[in-house]
This record gives C-alpha cells, structure tokens and sequence, in this order.
C-alpha cells in the first residue's frame, strides 16, 4: 500500500483563513492542514534512529484520518491526536487530499481499500472516499497478496514493487496510499568526485556534485536548539524544491530534522548568505572576500547524490501514530468502519528516494491491515561562499508555497563514485 502526501483541509469546516484560500488556489493544502501534517513530520523525525532512512508523513496521514473518521472511544482520541484535526470529517479530508494531490504537477496519488465480502461496511463511510476505490479480498492470501502488490507498483511507477504489509487468512480489510514526486533542477549540478575533509565519509572515494551560482540567499544558516543549522535550498521545477540541512557533528538525525523543521516554518530565524558574516558562520560554510572580475558574489555549493530506501513498521511507535488503543484485538474500535469488531492488525511504510545531478523522485507506499478486532585583472573584491555537505545530513522535499513537507530523511550512506549514475536523476 501506499504512502500519500497530505493536502486539503477537511470539507466539513466551511470557513477558512486567507492563508488557507491563498494556499487553495495554489492547489495544496489549507495552512492548517500543512501545520497538522508538518507536526506529524516532526514528531516521527524525532523518534529516528541514526541511520540513513526516508518517510513520508503526508502518506500516513489520510489513513489515519480513513481510520479516526470511524473509529470510536480511547481509539478516536488518540488517532485525532495523532493527525492533529478532529476526528469528525477526517475521512473527507483525506479524500480531498489525495484528490488535490492527483491534480498537482509533479506528484501523483491514490488510494485504496479492499474489504473481504463477509466484512459489512458502513455506506457512510464508504460514501466519503472516492468512488473509484474500493476493492474486494477474495480470502486467498497468496491471490490477494499479489493483487495488492501490483497495485502498489503501479501506481509507484515501480519505484516500490511490494506492499509494505503482509496479509494473511485473518485480514478482512486493507486499506493504502501512494504518492510519488518527482521534480527537475532547475539548474542541474555537475557531476564529479568529492574527497570529504572530516567526519565517518573522511578517505571514502564520493561521487560529487557542484553548482556554482550568484543567488546567496539559497545558503543560510539558523541558531537552533540544537546548534547552527545550515539550510541549502534546491529549487525544482512543478514548485517542489529540496532542502539540505547539515548540523553540528555531534548533532543526531532526529535533532537535525526537527530542527529543519522549525526553521521551515520560522524564517526569521534563517540569516540568508548575503548576510552572514565573514569566516565559518555555519556547520559546512566558509564565507570570504576575494578579488573579482565583475563584483559578482559567488556561492559553490558541494553535496553528494544519494539513494535512501525504508520500511518502518508504524506499530514499533503506536503513541507516535495513535495506534495504541486501536491495535488491541480483544474488542472492536471502529463501529463508524463496520458493525463487525475490528482491530489494527498491521501498519507499515514503505520508501525510496533518490538524489542526484538533474533532479529527486521518490515513492511511498504505506498500508494497514484490519482483523476481527589565467592572471587576470581583478578590479573589484565580491563575496564568496563555499557549502559543503560532506558528512551526513538531512533533507526535506516540500511544496513551495503551501510549505507542506512532502517527504524527508537522513544521508548517512552516499552513493560512492563506482555506484553514481551519470544521467541521475531524470526521472521517467
């Protein structure tokens, strides 16, 4: 099944901010939306471990909305706390997003459900996902295990060829969301090597790339709990751009990435490049004064492309996802799903993505399972700014405008110059 990006605000609330209209006609989601998917983000990316991993937030969140929407009791509570809406009306929420999100250039989405046909559904439920898909569960693992897999490929362009759950004879409804995004430089890197001056990557044979530009402002560095942060901003065509961020060398991945998330949504706390000042300002930057042929300011910019792959098991954190009270199979928690008892049996993500000269794409796929309960002349002198992320570090793709956290993760394992692929990434 499949992870999808989170969107639209819920239908059920007529009356929205101008933020929230201004975003509407972006195509993305209402400002509180975006803050409610955002915070899922973080909360997850503190509970990482410090491995290289990748999740999608906005994939988990419209199934968990599909749940809380019918669910009841303790279960309700805990699934609205998780999404950070109201349970009422979140079912039609997650509709609308995964509506939007089919709609908006450079992702695609979907959704699904199959229930076996012994399982009554609620036609009240039902009637608030969309009428394209509901599916059947014939009973036969094997059968239905391979229909769900083909539809997680599919719908992930192959990026992810299986669901990231297992069904067995037990399982009487599945429900999963997809999303894909892709986006192209820009301006593309150039490919080459990189020889990393410190850290765990020091003496490995990297594969580069770099980028030379005058827009400073794409650098900049914020003062976090955690230490300086420096942010490098990656601007992508569809207005889906990728930010790199790189933190102290003791910092963690969790500590990172929490981090990148308060300075996304606090740009006050972001000093751009044409204001730091001069000497190593932030983890990875060196800003200095040099002669110039025309005054122009100079930003070099170095990374490494990367490929990231995940499963996680969303039951190793069912506080985190709401999920404690609705796993307990000895009683039914979702009477707005099914007048038969039914319990959480699995929950998982699956994801892939990929980092490289000409662009990023990436795929999730989350699920849940249900049971019964030269000497030149330099006249001037200009500014001149080195970033290099040569250590591991963390990003985040996003939506421009609406600042909606698409996918994010944690480079700990680049691609070494043997395993870089020229052409990467031109995503089909």
């Amino acid at each position: 099944m499949t992870a999808t990006f989170n969107s639209l605000a819920s239908q059920h609330f007529r009356l929205y901010s101008r933020e929230d209209r201004e975003q509407r006609k972006a195509g993305m989601a209402s400002h509180g939306t975006v803050k409610a998917i955002n915070g899922l983000t973080a909360r997850w990316a503190a509970a990482l471990p410090h491995d290289g991993t990748v999740f999608a937030a906005a994939g988990v969140w419209p199934l968990l909305g599909l749940l809380a929407d019918g669910a009841a009791g303790p279960a309700r509570q805990e699934l609205s706390d998780a999404l950070g809406i109201p349970a009422d009306g979140a079912a039609m929420a997650a509709r609308d997003l995964v509506s939007t999100l089919r709609t908006t250039r450079g992702l695609s989405a979907a959704l699904g459900l199959w229930t076996r046909g012994t399982l009554p559904i609620e036609p009240a439920w039902l009637d608030q996902l969309p009428a394209d898909v509901h599916g059947q569960l014939t009973g036969d693992p094997i059968s239905d295990q391979l229909h769900l897999d083909a539809w997680a490929a599919k719908c992930t362009d192959g990026q992810i060829d299986a669901m990231p759950i297992t069904v067995n004879d037990k399982t009487l409804l599945v429900s999963a969301s997809a999303l894909t995004l892709r986006t192209d430089w820009i301006r593309p890197f150039t490919p080459g090597g990189m020889e990393a001056e410190t850290g765990p990557w020091r003496g490995k044979d990297l594969a580069g790339l770099h980028r030379t530009t005058s827009l400073l402002n794409r650098v900049g560095v914020a003062d976090m709990a955690a230490g300086p942060l420096t942010e490098l901003q990656i601007i992508g065509t569809h207005g889906i751009d990728v930010h790199l961020y790189l933190g102290t060398p003791e910092a963690t991945a969790g500590q990172v990435l929490t981090a990148a998330l308060g300075a996304l949504h606090n740009r006050r706390a972001m000093v751009p490049g044409d204001h730091l000042p001069y000497g190593t300002p932030g983890p990875g930057l060196s800003v200095t004064r040099v002669p110039s042929v025309d005054g122009e300011p100079t930003l070099h910019v170095s990374t490494v492309p990367f490929t990231v792959k995940a499963h996680h098991n969303l039951l190793n954190h069912p506080g985190l996802f709401g999920l404690r009270t609705a796993t307990d199979a000895s009683q039914g928690h979702f009477p707005g799903i099914s007048a038969k008892p039914l319990a959480v049996q699995a929950a998982a993500q699956a994801m892939t993505a990929t980092f490289g000269a000409r662009g990023f794409r990436s795929a999730a796929v989350t699920a849940f399972a249900m049971m019964a309960g030269g000497i030149p002349r330099y006249p001037f002198r200009a500014r001149e700014i080195s970033a290099r992320f040569d250590r591991p570090f963390g990003f985040l793709a996003l939506h421009r405008t609406s600042r909606l956290v698409l996918n994010a993760g944690w480079v700990a394992n680049p691609d070494t110059f043997e395993e870089a692929s020229p052409g990467l990434v031109s995503a089909p």
